[in-house]
């Protein structure tokens, strides 16, 4: 009986040991609420009869966030719970399936999850060698900071002296690729410039990739530096003729403060940039996305109402802890109980960072008049992170003092300054329905081909 007993017991231990197997690994699925569709993946693991498991948003961008509780009971019954988010899922296991809902913050979806492998992103643009230009790994070192950076420098092979445009991340820890959701927009816009007759130094930013330095508590400031370090790079070259920048978003703001202060400067290119105050940019991005993603429009006054009174608070010259205090008591008068204590910290944290603080408070209308070397800016009309007209308008103002044509997509002031509008593009430059960030990954286009075109061509007739 003894014996018969035992075997019975390795046979329910190692039964239980293969379903448990069965709810190990990654399921993904994709959940949809209101107007935005959004891949989710949980990835669990047993570790000592323990589940765990981390959580993936790619549409955003997020990878690994770990969860606070993972129950899987009966063999059936799976249940995550991550409070920080006031998210919970709740699924029935059955085989290759877990069909379930999704709930966060009072907002329910059915999501269903497969554990079926994703194919990976198709990238039809992304470069591939052999390449019909050189290509360099080289070094950028910051003196005044005391880092190294790493890059590519790309050039044309038949030995002459080209123009060449310095590539400037947008906000963020990027790499010299602007690698974002799997597009690689710095290579692509470095392999056609190449090719086309213009070299392209692009670097991976402080901190990331294979540069030194620390990105956390970096702010524009240090990395305007580092793009200055990048402009002595070029000029100790012997195959560089005239020197351009070209920035993207947050670096789009960054070539101007650039520009304003080196003579060296001939040309920027500003790709998405603001013109108006981080602070205006993030109320404006924010009352766009909630709309685009089908939030009725008196949650958004409600959540707007918050987001604003927080964004009051953060100013320059206050001191962080008296900041971080005032945020506190605002949020929590403000949600009641709604909101838990990790969540306001986590809120706290996010705006009061000193990257944060800079954004918010810097006004590229005080920086956009010293600039004196000719400016494209181009911009995409479904923009929702930077509002193309108004920030197109605002950097057309500051640089000529008058108003934009409206009635034209392409505006140009005595050859100097010329802005374009781009009907139907993202925030990426990429052929989109909506606009919204979540729908970055899911486009194959990397940069539309009439964006990189209009780079060139304005580019190669400064000096014609």
């Amino acid at each position: 009986m003894k014996k018969a007993f035992f075997i019975t017991l390795i046979a329910l231990i190692s039964l239980n040991f293969a379903h448990a197997q069965n709810i190990v690994g990654s399921w993904r699925g994709i959940l949809k609420i209101q107007n935005v569709q959004m891949r989710i993946v949980f990835n669990i693991s047993l570790i000592d009869s323990i589940y765990v498991a981390t959580m993936d948003s790619p549409d955003q961008g997020v990878k690994g966030i770990p969860v606070e509780s993972v129950m899987f009971t009966n063999n059936m019954s799976l249940k995550i719970l991550h409070p920080p988010f006031m998210m919970e899922y709740n699924g029935v296991h059955m085989g290759d399936k877990i069909i379930g809902t999704f709930n966060q913050a009072g907002m329910t979806a059915p999501l269903e999850l497969t554990s079926a492998p994703e194919e990976g992103p198709k990238r039809p643009q992304e470069p591939k060698g052999p390449f019909p230009y050189n290509q360099e790994e080289v070094l950028i070192i910051n003196r005044v900071d005391s880092i190294v950076l790493s890059g590519t420098f790309t050039y044309p092979q038949d030995g002459g002296k080209h123009k060449a445009v310095v590539l400037i991340s947008g906000s963020g820890p990027q790499n010299r690729d602007s690698e974002i959701l799997g597009h690689k927009t710095f290579h692509v816009i470095a392999d056609y410039l190449t090719r086309n007759g213009i070299s392209v130094l692009r670097v991976d930013d402080r901190g990331v990739g294979k540069s030194g330095g620390t990105f956390a508590n970096s702010t524009s400031l240090d990395f305007a530096r580092d793009v200055k370090s990048a402009i002595e790079y070029l000029k100790g070259r012997s195959d560089v003729a005239e020197i351009g920048l070209i920035g993207h978003s947050e670096g789009g703001s960054i070539a101007p403060m650039v520009a304003s202060e080196c003579s060296d400067v001939s040309f920027i290119v500003l790709m998405a940039a603001p013109g108006v105050t981080g602070r205006e940019i993030i109320v404006t991005q924010s009352e766009q996305i909630y709309a685009a993603s089908g939030m009725a429009p008196e949650q958004i006054g409600k959540v707007m109402e918050v987001n604003k009174a927080m964004l009051d608070l953060v100013t320059p010259d206050k001191d962080i802890a008296i900041i971080e205090k005032e945020l506190y008591d605002l949020i929590k008068n403000l949600t009641g109980n709604a909101v838990t204590d990790q969540e306001i910290k986590r809120q706290i944290a996010q705006v009061t960072t000193p990257w944060m603080r800079y954004f918010l408070n810097h006004d590229p209308r005080l920086v956009l008049p010293k600039v004196k070397c000719p400016v494209l800016a181009i911009n995409g009309t479904k923009d929702l992170q930077v509002a193309s007209k108004t920030n197109l308008d605002a950097i057309y103002f500051a640089l000529t003092g008058e108003k934009r044509d409206e009635n034209s997509s392409v505006t140009r002031y005595n050859n100097s300054v010329t802005v374009i509008e781009f009907e139907g593009l993202n925030h990426l430059f990429q052929k989109c329905e909506t606009g919204l960030p979540m729908e970055y990954s899911k486009i194959e286009e990397t940069i539309n081909p009439e964006v990189l075109t209009a780079i060139y061509n304005w580019i190669k007739g400064l000096n014609e």
